[in-house]
């Protein structure tokens, strides 16, 4: 659940097909994210999960996988079912 919602603000934010997407997406590699892109992105996230990320945990997402973890974990659902599938 948490790696579909995802994958839609990715897919908007980056202007990236879905299907593209998985957790070992890396945000600046295969997105071509920059920085402020992931900072953006965090933004977001924040708004959407209704959580708070942290600068050092802003500094620690490469993958698409690392933000669902961050989210899991932020949110309090770490292990839930269907989290990164």
């Amino acid at each position: 659940m948490i790696l579909e919602k995802l994958k839609a603000l990715l897919s908007q934010q980056f202007q990236i097909d879905e299907e593209q997407i998985n957790p070992e997406t890396r945000l600046i590699e295969d997105l071509g994210a920059d920085s402020l892109d992931v900072v953006d992105l965090a933004e977001v996230v924040e708004d959407e999960f209704d959580i708070e990320i942290s600068d050092d945990m802003i500094e620690n997402i490469h993958t698409v996988g690392d933000i669902v973890k961050c989210i899991s974990e932020l949110s309090g659902s770490f292990g839930g079912e269907g989290d990164v599938d």
